[in-house]
């Protein structure tokens, strides 16, 4: 055992010093590999070899250290259920709605299902507003985006442009941020074309003039926030000329299950954004931007597809996909174990229709339970939906989310998400 006051050791404290982290992070450095260190002679303190840190101080950039866990009393994961603030999401899909859950996730408060006028215990559908302007300004953005375009697309530009157009963006008080996203909500949903309509527009037309805030009667004014978020969104996801009925209630009860899901990816960046006191929209944005990704957002796109090809022969569809040496998409979980509590609720909500009867053949010829991403596609070709509506839905629900974690993070120190950065390139050349 090395001595307290051996020159070739330093302590935890000396440590934090040398490399200007906090005590945690060395410790952290530990069980990451990068440090190793010794128990000091008669002393319940950790020593570290010089030599180690000095050269882990050489290739290393100054920082304040990184954060190894989040605090956060949105979400919890356990023994494979789902929980808003303390509240089973399965129970809130099936009893709330949208603007409900949106106003538990953001105020920590769940609504009284006894006022009157409101579906389902929630807040009434002008909680989410479209103002006109806004609308416009949404619509003529997305008409930007080149044809053949995805919804999300389409959403990713409406939102840069409606920050664009908000001059009061940077007010980052609770109100404030939760005012912005209900418009942001809103004016998406109401700014997509509508694939029931003739003119392929929705709601209100658009006023003349330039399209912005400016307008007092604007800002008082909505349009398409007829009916509930769910009836809303339906006609801008079904493929043109779709006969099936609306079902609007399962529309919402899968928004309300995606609304949130811990620290996914796309959550991460929208925090990190959040953290630098980047407005809403920005934070928004920056949650799409990771959506984005082929591993994320884009996992409800390929579950259709492999349920579009599963239809007519689900053991040929899986064979193969056993040959491509890929993962059946739709199917198993990082996070969940034995189910995905989420598509349990959703797989029983559209009960025995032929689409959920291919999903039970495929779950009887694979090793892994079926996710969400199966669950949304199955509803997708339940009811006519458009190929890229689930990643529509998705961005859209977790919009809801990604607000929340901003609320949280607003409140929070600022510019605290800095990972240890190891350089590996050459040493410094000195003259």
């Amino acid at each position: 055992m090395p001595e307290p006051s051996d020159e070739n050791y330093l302590t935890t404290a000396e440590v934090a010093a040398r490399l200007k982290v906090k005590p945690e992070t060395v410790y952290a450095y530990v069980s990451r590999g990068l440090l190793t260190s010794v128990r000091a002679r008669g002393s319940r303190g950790s020593l570290f070899a010089a030599t180690d840190v000095e050269r882990l101080a050489s290739r290393s950039v100054d920082h304040p250290g990184a954060i190894e866990r989040i605090e956060s009393a949105l979400t919890l994961l356990t023994d494979d259920e789902l929980y808003y603030r303390g509240h089973r999401a399965a129970d809130l899909a099936t009893s709330g709605t949208v603007e409900s859950v949106a106003h538990l996730l953001w105020t920590g408060e769940l609504l009284s299902s006894g006022a009157p006028n409101r579906p389902r215990g929630g807040l009434g559908p002008s909680a989410f507003p479209a103002p006109p302007q806004e609308v416009a300004l949404a619509r003529a953005a997305m008409a930007v985006a080149p044809p053949g375009a995805r919804l999300t697309d389409q959403l990713r530009i409406a939102v840069a442009a409606l920050g664009a157009g908000d001059p009061l963006r940077f007010d980052l008080t609770p109100q404030a941020v939760q005012s912005a996203a209900a418009r942001i909500l809103g004016v998406l949903t109401a700014a997509l074309p509508d694939s029931t309509s003739p003119s392929g527009l929705s709601g209100a037309s658009a006023p003349s003039g330039p399209p912005g805030l400016s307008d007092p009667a604007a800002l008082s004014g909505s349009s398409g926030t007829d009916g509930s978020f769910g009836a809303r969104l339906w006609p801008k996801l079904v493929l043109p000329g779709a006969d099936r009925p609306p079902c609007p209630e399962l529309l919402e009860a899968v928004i309300i299950l995606l609304a949130d899901h811990g620290l996914a990816v796309s959550t991460l960046a929208a925090r990190v954004a959040a953290s630098a006191r980047a407005n809403l929209y920005a934070v928004v944005s920056a949650g799409l931007g990771a959506l984005d990704g082929q591993l994320h957002g884009a996992a409800t796109t390929l579950a259709y597809e492999f349920l579009a090809r599963a239809i007519d022969d689900p053991v040929a569809a899986v064979s193969n996909q056993l040959r491509s040496g890929q993962p059946a998409p739709g199917f198993g979980h990082k996070v969940y174990q034995r189910r995905d509590p989420r598509a349990d609720v959703l797989l029983d909500l559209l009960g025995d229709a032929p689409i959920t009867r291919t999903v039970r053949a495929l779950a009887d010829q694979l090793p892994h339970f079926p996710n969400s991403d199966l669950a949304v596609a199955a509803l997708m070709h339940a009811y006519d939906f458009r190929p890229d509506a689930g990643e529509a839905i998705f961005a859209l629900a977790r919009t809801i989310g990604w607000t929340a974690h901003a609320l949280e993070e607003y409140g929070q120190p600022t510019l605290r998400f800095r990972a240890l950065g190891v350089y590996t390139g050459p040493a410094a050349i000195t003259t």
